[in-house]
């Protein structure tokens, strides 16, 4: 299993977020990893298998997700800041999403 992995469902449609750009970045902006989710709004592989301690970003294209199904939203993407800490098996970073808003949390 990949250190960082990721979910999207748009609570908008009631369903996973399926073929949602997400990019993994160090602090310095470099991208690190990129994927697009799966049937069920999954990426279970979003880079390598160990991150050093630091702070990173997954980045969630929301803007190019809805403008596909003709939905306008507010937000062009979403950035979830996090830090990564010493001795952490595995990061999951789950999004909530809908055209106007969009919620996360450290999942599991």
């Amino acid at each position: 299993m990949s250190f960082v992995t990721a979910h999207v469902l748009d609570a908008s449609a009631g369903r996973p977020a399926a073929g949602v750009g997400v990019t993994l970045s160090d602090a310095s902006g470099t991208v690190l990893a990129e994927a697009v989710t799966d049937d069920d709004g999954r990426v279970p592989d979003l880079g390598p298998d160990t991150l050093e301690p630091g702070t990173y970003e997954v980045r969630f294209a929301s803007g190019e997700h809805f403008a596909a199904q003709g939905v306008a939203c507010f937000h062009p993407y979403v950035p979830v800041v996090f830090s990564v800490v010493a001795g952490q098996a595995h990061y999951h970073v789950p999004l909530l999403l809908s055209p106007f808003a969009y919620t996360t949390y450290r999942g599991s």
